[in-house]
Parts: structure tokens; C-alpha cells; sequence
């Protein structure tokens, strides 16, 4: 989930290099909320709707396989169809951890009468050109079909250096930095990338405060599972007891 939502930061504010890459032209798409294109909850980690005044890019990012994948590519295409009859609609889901599930070749949807296509980027089998040219997809180079990951990161280390606004190097910076502990050592990736400047952020930010969260629901897991009270359990990790009851709930179904 924290790669996912680091990727939709980054589509979000780069979105002119994105279509680019997805569409093949450098439109200007503003971000569209998916409040609205459902009628009951649906998945938003990692999900990026960009529209311009003829197309909507709905990208799927994704660390792991899915099954039901498929079917929310082909239930966000009705919906979003549904608000905008006359534009074209482009769906993508883009793979970022390489994987030998068979799951991340599927690029279709079919029941009786129904039968939905999107497209599938697999990160790994992308070549590193397409991402070292342009600023909004640097991070996602490390990823690529590189034979040295190592080098790869510090070419993309020495273009973040070279960018003129402080601003962009801090977020293309922070945004490597998460996508590349997917692949390489944290003592490489601090050796290569300046903290200093990643620190100041919103991309990098969001990714430790979600990383925080992340342990202190472990813990709170933790206390649970040896039988600590809600009460205890809420004041000891600070979380409100109505969330620390949906962590007992959740791990009384598991």
C-alpha cells in the first residue's frame, strides 16, 4: 500500500510526463476524484484518475497480484462511463515488484456477455530509457529491466542533483528512494540519495507517517492477541478505541 500511494503521489504531480508515457502526447490532465463512480466502497490505494476535456487515464498501481483485479478494472470503466459518456477512456495497470504469478498477464475481463480489455505494464521487462528521459518517471527506473540496478540508482541519483527547482529534486528524490527499497539494500539507497533533501517532501512524508501507522497497528495486533483490553490497548498506542475494536474484529475473521 505505501508504494502504491507513493506511485499515485507522483502521477498526480507529474501527470504531464504520465501521459506521455500512457498516452503518447504531453496533455495537461487534472486529478479526478473517484468519489461519486461508486456506488459501494471500492479500492482507492493506489488508484490515480486523471482527466483532460477528451480522455480520462484511470492508472492501477500494483506491488502484488490480484484476482479480483480485473473485474475493478472493468467495474471502474462502467462507472466512470457512466459520468463521462463522450470521453475516451484509458485503463492501465502498472506492476511494480517482479513476480512469476501468471495473474500480472491478464489484460481482460470476461463473463457471459461481457468482455472488458485494459492494458498491463510490467516494470521489470520496461526498458530504463523510457524512465531516465523524464522527470515525473526517474523513480521508477530502478525497477526497470536493468541489468545494474546499483548504477541505475545512481544515474538517476546524479539527474535528481542536476533538476533547477529545490522542490522537484525533494520529491523525485524521496519517491526513488521508496520505489528503490523494493529492490535494493536501505544502506545502498542512503549512500546514493541525499536524505536531507527527500526529508522536505509531502511523498516522503506521507510514506513514514503511513509506515508509523503501519507499526503501531502491529502492536496494537500484538496486545491483542495477548488478550490486552481495547481500553488498554488504545491509551498504551494511541490509536481510538473504535479503531483498535476493527483491529480485533479483522483479527477474529483471520
Amino acid at each position: 500500500m505505501m508504494f502504491d500511494n507513493t506511485c499515485k503521489l507522483i502521477g498526480e504531480l507529474y501527470s504531464t510526463d504520465f501521459a506521455t508515457w500512457l498516452l503518447g502526447e504531453p496533455m495537461t490532465l487534472t486529478v479526478l476524484s473517484p468519489t461519486g463512480l461508486t456506488w459501494e466502497p471500492m479500492r482507492t490505494d493506489g488508484v490515480i484518475l486523471l482527466q483532460s476535456n477528451e480522455v480520462v487515464l484511470h492508472i492501477q498501481f500494483q506491488t502484488q497480484p490480484d484476482e479480483s483485479l480485473p473485474f475493478e478494472m472493468a467495474y471502474y470503466y462502467v462507472r466512470i462511463y457512466e459520468r463521462f459518456p463522450d470521453k475516451q477512456i484509458h485503463q492501465v495497470v502498472i506492476y511494480l515488484e517482479k513476480t512469476t504469478s501468471e495473474q500480472v498477464y491478464k489484460t481482460t475481463f470476461s463473463i457471459e456477455n461481457l468482455h472488458h480489455e485494459f492494458e498491463v505494464i510490467r516494470l521489470w521487462e520496461q526498458s530504463p530509457d523510457t524512465f531516465i528521459k523524464s522527470i515525473g518517471l526517474l523513480p521508477f527506473a530502478v525497477l526497470s529491466a536493468t541489468g545494474n540496478k546499483v548504477k541505475t540508482l545512481q544515474q538517476v541519483a546524479e539527474t535528481i542533483d542536476k533538476l533547477p527547482q529545490k522542490q522537484t529534486q525533494s520529491h523525485i528524490s524521496a519517491a526513488t528512494a521508496i520505489l528503490a527499497s523494493l529492490v535494493l539494500e536501505e544502506e545502498v539507497i542512503e549512500r546514493l540519495l541525499r536524505k536531507d533533501i527527500m526529508r522536505e517532501s509531502i511523498i516522503y512524508q506521507s510514506f513514514e507517517a503511513e509506515r508509523r501507522n503501519k507499526k503501531v497497528r502491529e502492536i496494537a495486533l500484538n496486545l491483542l492477541a495477548e488478550g490486552i483490553s481495547i481500553e488498554v490497548v488504545a491509551r498504551s498506542t494511541g490509536l481510538p478505541p473504535e479503531a483498535v475494536q476493527q483491529l480485533q474484529q479483522q483479527q477474529t475473521k483471520e
